[in-house]
């Protein structure tokens, strides 16, 4: 690979820093894919002593490509994304990485497959961050900004994913808890608002 081969690889890349996502910060900005990426890396990283018999190296490196097809198609949330949809994005995606130099072009195209089968520890463990970051993210961000379907789905989203894991279903609870907590302080608020009003 040259310098401008690695290059052109970068600014397709780029493209995520400014594709949003269905998800906002804390201080209520939308969050770019490329933000996502990175903090499911940061997720794998921070793991490699709970998951010692897993190749973590790997583990990042899914977490890094995972939604590079997002820089063709743009994001589409999990709830209204449909098999039409990922035949596109991987098409256009495949479409890109075999115009990259050879070695590099199958080391991500089998990560990719290995990825997609769920087979390995390793790509099981991708999955469960990147379905669990989201939710981490939800919580995170105010609650108003929450679509009406996500009050349920981030009660029940992921269970199955992390199902093999006893560690990550702990922290699947864990972030479940807080998501209740959320969730109750806002119908707290509510009540004492009602409670206020009448009696005014």
């Amino acid at each position: 690979m040259d310098a401008r081969e690695y290059l052109e690889i970068l600014h397709v890349a780029e493209r995520l820093k400014d594709t949003p996502r269905h998800c906002t910060t804390t201080k209520r900005r939308i969050e770019s894919v490329a933000e996502h990426s990175w903090r499911i890396s940061l997720m794998a990283f921070l793991l490699r002593h709970e998951f010692k018999d897993l190749d973590i190296n790997k583990v990042v490196d899914m977490c890094l490509i995972h939604d590079l097809g997002e820089c063709f198609t743009g994001d589409i949330p999990t709830f209204v994304k449909t098999d039409s949809d990922r035949e596109v994005e991987d098409s256009l995606l495949n479409q890109w990485v075999k115009t990259l130099p050879a070695e590099l072009s199958e080391d991500i195209a089998a990560l990719y497959k290995e990825m997609d089968a769920q087979e390995t520890k390793e790509a099981k463990l991708y999955k469960s961050l990147d379905k669990l970051e989201a939710l981490i993210q939800h919580n995170e961000s105010p609650l108003d900004t929450w679509s009406e379907n996500e009050f349920e789905l981030n009660k029940t989203y992921a269970f199955d994913t992390v199902a093999f894991s006893s560690w990550l279903t702990e922290l699947r609870e864990v972030i479940l808890e807080d998501t209740m907590k959320k969730i109750e302080s806002k119908s707290t608020r509510i009540k004492t608002l009602n409670r206020d009003f009448k009696e005014a």
